[in-house]
C-alpha cells in the first residue's frame, strides 16, 4: 500500500514537473510576466513595474503618458476598467523577454485565468503606443479571454485600438479620422488596386505574417474600416456589439447588422467606401 502510494506520489510530481517545464518553454514570456514581483524590476505599485535602468526623469515622463493614455481610454470607452500590469523595459533584450518578440513599441497578453499585461520597450514609451496596448487590454477585459481570442477578428481589435493611437492619423473627429485613413489605404494599395481582404487579417498569422508592408497595410485596412463603421455608427456601437456578444450572438453577423443599419441611416453613397 505504501509502495503504491509512493509510486502514484512520484507520478504526479513527475507530471507536475513536465507541464511546469513545458509551460516555461511554450510561454517563457507569460513566466516572466508573472514572475516580474520576483525580478530585478522595480514595483511602482502592484500594476506598475520599471527596469531598474530607467532613471528618473525618464520614469516620470513614463508616468505622465500613461495616465495621459488612461485619460483617452476613458474619453473613448466610458470608463477605464481594463487593469492590466504594465512592465516598462529599457531594452530590447528585456522587451524579448517579457513580450517574446523583439518587434513593435508594445505588446499586450492576456491568459484564460484573466491575467493581463502591457509591456513596452524603450521606443514605446509615449502617450500613443499606451493608449493603443491599453484598448487592446480594455477589450479583452471587457469581454474575457475565450469570446476574444475565438470571436473577435485581429483587424478588428487592431482597428479598434488604432482610434486611439494616433500615430498613423492625427484626427479624432469621425469623418476626417475615417478620410484620412482612406487616403492612407489609397496610396499604399496605389489606388485600390493592391489590397488586402478583411477575411485574410482574421487572425495574428494573417494580420502581422507578412513583411512591412503588409503590416502596414494591415493597419490601414484596419483603420479605415473600424473608423467607417464607428463613423455610422457612433461610439455607443462598441458596447451594442459587445453585449451582443456576451450574450452568445455572434461577431460577424451583429458587425454587419450595425454597419447597414448605420449606412441606411446615413445614407451613405456606396462610392463612399472603397471596398464596396
Amino acid at each position: 500500500m505504501v509502495s503504491r502510494l509512493f509510486k502514484v506520489l512520484k507520478l504526479l510530481l513527475l507530471g507536475t514537473f513536465v507541464a511546469v517545464v513545458s509551460y516555461y518553454f511554450l510561454y517563457s514570456h507569460i513566466f516572466y510576466c508573472q514572475v516580474v514581483p520576483y525580478s530585478d524590476f522595480d514595483e511602482v505599485n502592484r500594476k506598475l513595474y520599471v527596469s531598474a535602468e530607467i532613471n528618473v526623469v525618464q520614469r516620470q515622463r513614463m508616468y505622465e503618458a500613461i495616465e495621459k493614455a488612461r485619460q483617452r481610454i476613458g474619453s473613448f470607452w466610458g470608463k477605464s476598467v481594463g487593469e492590466a500590469t504594465i512592465i516598462l523595459c529599457s531594452n530590447p533584450v528585456e522587451y524579448q523577454k517579457y513580450c517574446h518578440s523583439n518587434e513593435g513599441a508594445g505588446c499586450s497578453l492576456g491568459t484564460p485565468w484573466g491575467d493581463s499585461y502591457i509591456v513596452l520597450n524603450p521606443y514605446g514609451l509615449n502617450v500613443d503606443v499606451v493608449s493603443h496596448e491599453m484598448c487592446h487590454d480594455e477589450l479583452f477585459t471587457r469581454l474575457g479571454w475565450w469570446k476574444t481570442t475565438t470571436q473577435i477578428p485581429q483587424w478588428f481589435n487592431e482597428g479598434l485600438a488604432l482610434m486611439l493611437d494616433r500615430r498613423f492619423v492625427q484626427e479624432s473627429e469621425p469623418m476626417k479620422r475615417y478620410l484620412s485613413y482612406k487616403d492612407e489605404w489609397l496610396y499604399l494599395t496605389h489606388g485600390a488596386q493592391e489590397v488586402l481582404e478583411l477575411k485574410d487579417l482574421k487572425t495574428i498569422r494573417g494580420f502581422f505574417g507578412g513583411g512591412q508592408r503588409h503590416v502596414m497595410l494591415a493597419y490601414m485596412s484596419a483603420g479605415m474600416e473600424v473608423s467607417y463603421w464607428l463613423l455610422l455608427t457612433g461610439p455607443g456601437s462598441i458596447h451594442a456589439l459587445l453585449d451582443t456578444l456576451r450574450e452568445g450572438g455572434d461577431f460577424t453577423k451583429t458587425y454587419a447588422n450595425l454597419k447597414k443599419a448605420g449606412e441606411s441611416q446615413q445614407h451613405v453613397p456606396p462610392s463612399f467606401y472603397p471596398l464596396h
